[in-house]
């Protein structure tokens, strides 16, 4: 997967940069612009642009808006859900909704993610157990 240079989506990654929801900037400047393990906002990712992307978790974060709930929607997420998979990143989706009802609890679950994430990409391989 291409994550970087997509010449065909670059210019509309840099405006969503710009034009963040306001969820988007909540969660952004009151959370995940400070954690202490980067994330990058508006990452474009093969042929998608992800709200927000952490490298070292695997991790992208989708906030969905009420356009997510229509069929049309439902199905565009699952076509860009698998594909993100395919290459082993996990799509986290949190509502709008969620997000502006229940900021903390958002915050420990991303966080709990994250840590959890972390602690499995560092665990060595099954059958390297002999080499400790």
């Amino acid at each position: 997967m291409d994550r970087k240079h997509n010449k065909e989506i670059t210019s509309f990654a840099k405006e969503l940069r710009k034009n963040m929801t306001d969820e988007e900037k909540h969660l952004w400047y009151d959370f995940l612009r400070s954690y202490p393990v980067r994330f990058s906002r508006q990452k474009i990712l093969g042929k998608y642009i992800a709200d927000f992307y952490c490298a070292k978790a695997n991790l992208v974060i989708e906030l969905d808006g009420s356009e997510h709930y229509t069929e049309e929607g439902r199905e565009n997420d699952k076509i860009r859900t698998d594909y993100l998979n395919n290459f082993g990143i996990t799509v986290m989706r949190i509502t709008n909704l969620e997000l502006n009802q229940n900021f903390p609890g958002v915050c420990a679950y991303i966080d709990n993610y994250v840590k959890n994430a972390m602690k499995e990409k560092n665990k060595p391989p099954r059958d390297a157990k002999h080499l400790l």
